[in-house]
């Protein structure tokens, strides 16, 4: 726990530097043209499908049919555009996450080794290429796993408890390969992922729900419409801003995992890339001498 909360406490202030403010508006060139493009040709297009969608289950159309009898027609008219706020939410939070890991997550890693983590021996458990297959095979899984869970999310309680859940273990896997990639050998990275998975599946659930948030931004259909040049630059920042939270916090806490573990096993090194051989036993002492000249 207090190793969970010191990384969470250190990882919001270093949100607050200029350096990691500058560095989450990185990806936002990319997500805004990826974001506005489908936005301007399929936004319409995909709320028709949603439409003729809900109308086509019965039992959901009943429901609205009451409810519009009762004084709530409005809220047909907004529940088909969160639909789609929802379902495309999780698309640009992957692309949000691969941008971060790609462009964000090596330089806030190195900012935190600077700062902090200095004296750690380098064992180099990973290197770029095996991150970048690390990546995309997480990606891939945590895609089909939204694929599959996709009709559950129409259920409003549901939609609120998978997506986090998936982005959170997207997060965990990523995150933690890239902030231990060349400090932690490959032992070493199991051995934290053994011990620790609990709180970084925590941190990852955690950041996923932080990710959903900026949703709220454009929860209202007129509102989006209206202001979607705006809202959605905005929104997308905030998930970049998100994002290099979620990589300073596992940082923090892997890299400090890390400095305990080697500290329990007395490997820790200050200054030194490999560990060093260990100090002659006291036996030692007793080796004979040669008598001097």
């Amino acid at each position: 726990m207090r190793l969970f909360l010191d990384s969470f406490w250190r990882a919001l202030a270093y949100c607050l530097m200029p350096r990691v403010i500058t560095l989450s508006l990185l990806p936002l060139a990319m997500l805004l043209v990826l974001s506005v493009s489908w936005g301007y040709f399929y936004w319409a297009p995909t709320q028709e499908w949603v439409r003729e969608m809900l109308a086509s289950w019965q039992v959901l159309q009943s429901m609205m049919d009451w409810l519009q009898d009762n004084g709530a027609g409005e809220l047909q008219a907004v529940m088909v555009p969160l639909v789609v706020i929802f379902a495309i939410t999780p698309a640009l939070v992957v692309v949000s996450l691969l941008a971060v890991s790609l462009m964000m997550t090596p330089a806030l890693v190195n900012l935190v080794v600077h700062r902090r983590f200095e004296h750690l021996a380098l064992k180099h458990g990973g290197t770029n290429l095996t991150s970048l297959a690390w990546t995309l095979g997480s990606t891939v899984i945590a895609l089909l796993a939204m694929l599959i869970s996709l009709p559950l999310w129409v259920v409003p309680p549901l939609m609120f408890i998978v997506p986090p859940l998936i982005w959170g273990w997207l997060s965990y896997r990523i995150m933690v390969y890239d902030a231990l990639m060349s400090h932690a050998s490959r032992d070493e990275r199991l051995a934290l992922g053994r011990k620790h998975r609990v709180w970084l599946l925590l941190i990852g659930v955690l950041t996923g729900y932080m990710g959903a948030l900026p949703s709220l931004v454009w929860a209202s259909g007129a509102l989006f419409a209206a202001a979607f040049l705006v809202l959605i630059p905005l929104a997308i920042w905030i998930y970049a801003l998100v994002f290099a939270f979620t990589s300073l916090w596992f940082a923090h806490y892997s890299l400090g995992a890390l400095e305990a573990l080697r500290a329990e096993s007395d490997t820790v090194v200050m200054g030194a890339s490999v560990p060093l051989p260990t100090v002659a036993s006291a036996d030692d002492s007793h080796t004979p001498q040669l008598p001097s000249a």
